[in-house]
């Protein structure tokens, strides 16, 4: 019994885990959504947002990162081209 149920989970294991199939190719900017730092606490942090916008003359905002007056924002892609907001 032991045997299939280990047999079992590992099969599981390796259909997750795949073969090297193709590649997804990797977009330029990154998913805000998919950032591993952890987010902060607004109700302790000082203000600092970070607004992200498609170019260098900041006329397109494509998302933001941060605490902004007692909330967090978090939504978006990041750039290359910031603007740091540090009060409320």
């Amino acid at each position: 019994m032991r045997t299939i149920l280990f047999g079992s989970l590992l099969a599981t294991a390796l259909m997750s885990v795949g073969c090297g199939g193709p590649t997804m190719e990797q977009e330029d900017s990154s998913d805000l959504g998919s950032l591993k730092a952890p987010l902060p606490d607004c109700s302790v942090s000082p203000d600092n947002l970070r607004n992200y916008y498609s170019d260098a003359a900041h006329t397109n905002l494509i998302g933001q990162w941060g605490c902004y007056c007692g909330g967090l924002y978090n939504w978006g892609k990041s750039s290359a081209y910031i603007e740091y907001i540090y009060s409320c």
